[in-house]
């Protein structure tokens, strides 16, 4: 099996960095624990633009994920498990696995979909186990009729709007090393993949997410997530929770995301 092993030091100024970008004057220093899915700042892998694609992405094929001939990728959810938490400052060692690769036909045409493992130690200890899932699709089309978003339940009992810009999302471009041209090339969002507007990363969408639900009910023992719609840089999306549940609901109702949230002490 293909394995790709990455190395990183949990850098405290990067950690710091995310915070000031979501707006926390908080900040974290060498031996406090990494806050859930910061791991996302670390393990970069920096290609020569020769080797990126027309997203700005490393091109598929010469890494853990084949080339199935399809141009657009989106993150379309995970599923994490903390098992104990990372430490701010130590050096951490991924490892990272194809777990899955296969192409079907939707309503829109062929979609590659793609399941990668990571599972992230510190001094032999797992930390994070991960799944993460990717979906590939072609160009869009001026016949493709897009698909009706579902709408977003109504019954949260805690909520909290967040908003969205473009320093945001290119801050959150380069804390992440996330060259995708659809989080901050408004003309190559629109003209080439024909969204309204730049897109909301769906991790930073889940982040938000995770950090409400540690706010709500304490640390995390599993979470997973499921993006259903995009949801553009100029829209205030609302973060609910119902219990275990959770959710991103757009301005017009539709639901962006879906999560579950299970806290350590369950």
């Amino acid at each position: 099996m293909n394995e790709d092993i990455q190395t990183d030091v949990m850098d405290p100024a990067r950690a710091s960095a995310l915070l000031a970008a979501l707006g926390s004057n908080d900040r974290v220093a060498a031996g406090d624990q990494l806050p859930p899915f910061f791991h996302q700042l670390y393990f970069w892998s920096p290609q020569v633009p020769a080797s990126l694609g027309r997203d700005g992405h490393p091109k598929v094929g010469d890494g853990l994920i084949p080339d199935m001939g399809l141009q657009r990728r989106m993150w379309a959810g995970g599923r994490l498990q903390f098992h104990t938490p990372l430490v701010v400052g130590s050096k951490a060692v991924r490892r990272s696995v194809l777990e899955s690769a296969a192409t079907k036909t939707g309503r829109t045409g062929p979609l590659g979909f793609v399941t990668l493992r990571h599972e992230i130690s510190q001094d032999g200890q797992l930390c994070l186990s991960e799944r993460q899932d990717l979906v590939y699709r072609p160009d869009p089309s001026d016949t493709d009729i897009k698909p009706k978003s579902p709408m977003a339940r109504t019954d949260e009992t805690d909520r909290r709007d967040v908003t969205f810009d473009s320093t945001l999302l290119f801050r959150y471009s380069a804390l992440t090393f996330n060259g995708h041209h659809i989080h901050y090339d408004l003309d190559y969002a629109r003209d080439v993949e024909g969204y309204d507007g730049l897109v909301v990363h769906g991790p930073l969408l889940a982040q938000l997410l995770m950090l409400f639900a540690e706010d709500m009910a304490g640390p995390l023992a599993h979470f997973s997530f499921r993006a259903s719609s995009p949801l553009m840089h100029f829209e205030t999306a609302t973060l609910c929770r119902n219990g275990q549940a959770m959710w991103a609901r757009g301005p017009d109702g539709r639901q962006c995301m879906s999560a579950e949230a299970v806290p350590r002490s369950e």
